[in-house]
């Protein structure tokens, strides 16, 4: 009898047998482990008294790119592939206005912070160590000032260089 007293007191089994050890890992994460996301289509809200703003993860990449774009010495922006199917998108009409904006920027947005990552080309005999400084004030800037967030950091990533004679030649006139 002395047996049955202490053994509830010494291994008391309100966990499943050792086999099972991974239902706990299906326990609904509480509050301060994982703090709530926002939903997927809308990454950032902005909770005043007076509402709730939403901006999309894409809202914050189109700012990005348009930023980037706006510095002299960036030629285009986006991988090779990406640079060539956006090529081919503009030609369609209405195909590409949309996308082009955010095409080479890729965003990590969290409530009240941000990451950008940015694919660009540059012009051949220019400074890239000054056009990514340049690049990066002017995104840091932008994307802040007009969604409120902190950009913790912006990555680039110069993919090629555009050299003057690479562009495609005008054809010439028959007579």
């Amino acid at each position: 009898m002395d047996n049955e007293t202490s053994s509830p007191q010494t291994s008391p089994k309100p966990e499943p047998p050792a086999g099972r050890g991974s239902t706990a890992l299906r326990e609904a994460p509480t509050p301060e482990r994982t703090p709530p996301r926002p939903p997927a289509a809308a990454a950032v809200a902005l909770v005043t008294d007076a509402g709730t703003t939403r901006i999309a993860d894409a809202v914050v990449a189109k700012i990005a790119g348009l930023a980037a774009r706006d510095i002299p010495g960036v030629f285009s922006m986006g991988t090779g592939m990406a640079r060539r199917m956006g090529q081919l998108k503009s030609i369609i009409p209405g195909g590409g206005e949309s996308t082009s904006a955010s095409q080479g920027v890729s965003v990590q947005v969290g409530e009240k912070e941000a990451a950008i990552d940015l694919d660009i080309v540059t012009w051949y005999g220019q400074s890239i160590v000054d056009i990514s400084d340049a690049v990066r004030r002017n995104v840091v800037g932008q994307v802040e000032g007009m969604t409120g967030l902190k950009v913790v950091e912006v990555n680039i990533q110069v993919d090629d260089i555009q050299v003057e004679s690479e562009q495609p030649a005008a054809p010439p006139r028959v007579q």
